[in-house]
């Protein structure tokens, strides 16, 4: 037996305690790269270009000066340099506590017709998305343990993808969904950007220092929608812009994994993206008209830009986006579920007019060059609906 859909049933979120605002960030990294006075103007005019007003790390000392580091040597040039040891046992503390907390609020949200809350002895699998850090046995099986699963659990472990990890969790539970109907899949992105700063004045780096951040997001997919609102799980379209493929990568190196991400990306984004999601449409029986809202990913501020210029968007149409842009920065894979989430709480504004099911487009971009997309149709109804479904479910158990 197999499932015609499945859906997206709740969403949740969670961030390192340590908010720190960007000019904060901005004059650690000065201080750290032992700028002169000019070049600090003009970090922090690229810090203020970037439109993120704040950013969560693991790590206190961005917003702490020499000193007072605790992860950092306090040291001029920070010598001797953090290596990938000691970043990924950072990782290997930090990354669960983090998923747990972004699971517990996904699960805390979501109470069953009756209104109970969800039973998490349900959860049949687990999909870990992370290209922030690696060991084994890793986080899938640290979760299992935390949240009590027995260990018949099945996992799945999508490893260093980038930002568009969080599609490649997705299409694995969905097509697990489809072939289980009864499976109930619990995606988790993790990622801890902020270990990995590199110590380098290049403008490729002082760019990826200026966006990453770090973050948690894990949504719970089944073969049956809620009752008072879901996301279904439509299609997806993938495509690579092999011409990009220099402009971003992710490499590990003896100090950290080190990002490329050039200045470039937009244009070659450019240069495909309209083709991409016309084929994603194509593929779903839509054109641009029938998208009601946009789950873009926040890779940075120029990449909402060219995305809108490509497909006749403004601001508004990215609204979600560039919250999320401003009040996290981009958290790689987990970025695009926090836009999800921001609608799913706001379907209701986010909805076109007088509708109460429409269509979501959400696409991100990775290492390759790679670009993701899917089509979600969103559908939730008001109080007064749900009320109605609750006395149903209720008339029914009587009887």
């Amino acid at each position: 037996m197999y499932s015609s859909a499945s859906f997206i049933n709740s969403i949740g979120t969670a961030v390192p305690t340590h908010q720190i605002p960007q000019t904060q960030i901005a004059r650690f990294m000065a201080e750290a790269l032992g700028m002169d006075e000019r070049d600090q103007r003009r970090l922090s005019a690229l810090y203020r270009q970037t439109r993120i007003d704040q950013r969560h790390s693991v790590l206190p000392d961005y917003a702490r000066s020499r000193g007072e580091y605790t992860f950092y040597p306090n040291t001029e040039g920070l010598e001797p340099f953090p290596t990938v040891g000691q970043r990924m046992k950072i990782y290997r503390e930090e990354a669960v506590p983090l998923a747990i907390r972004a699971i517990e609020d996904c699960l805390a949200t979501y109470l069953t017709p009756d209104g109970h809350g969800f039973d998490r002895q349900r959860i049949t699998h687990i999909v870990t998305v992370s290209c922030t850090g690696l060991y084994a046995p890793g986080p899938d099986i640290e979760i299992i343990e935390a949240l009590g699963l027995p260990g018949t659990t099945q996992r799945l472990a999508i490893n260093f993808m980038g930002c568009y990890g969080a599609f490649n969790g997705i299409k694995a539970a969905d097509a697990i969904v489809r072939s289980q109907p009864d499976a109930v899949v619990l995606v988790v992105c993790v990622e801890l950007c902020t270990l990995h700063f590199q110590k380098k004045t290049d403008l490729d780096n002082l760019l990826s220092n200026a966006l990453f951040a770090d973050g948690a997001a894990a949504v719970l997919i089944e073969s049956k929608p809620r009752a008072d609102r879901s996301m279904r799980l439509r299609s997806f379209f993938c495509d690579l812009l092999p011409s990009g493929k220099a402009d971003m990568a992710w490499h590990i190196t003896d100090y950290g994994f080190e990002m490329t991400l050039t200045s470039e990306v937009p244009s070659v984004i450019q240069q495909g993206i309209g083709q991409m999601l016309s084929r994603l449409l194509e593929t779903s029986g839509l054109t641009i008209g029938d998208i009601g809202s946009y789950a873009m990913h926040p890779g940075g501020r120029r990449i909402l830009e060219v995305i809108e210029g490509q497909l006749g968007l403004d601001n508004a149409d990215n609204r979600y986006a560039y919250e999320v842009l401003r009040k996290f920065g981009n958290m790689s894979s987990a970025t695009v579920l926090f836009v999800l989430k921001a609608i799913w709480a706001d379907m209701e504004q986010a909805a076109p007019t007088d509708k109460q099911t429409f269509n979501i487009l959400s696409c991100a971009f990775g290492p390759g060059l790679t670009l993701e997309s899917m089509i979600l149709e969103a559908t939730f109804c008001g109080e007064t609906q749900v009320v109605d479904e609750h006395q149903k479910m209720q008339a029914v158990s009587v009887v």
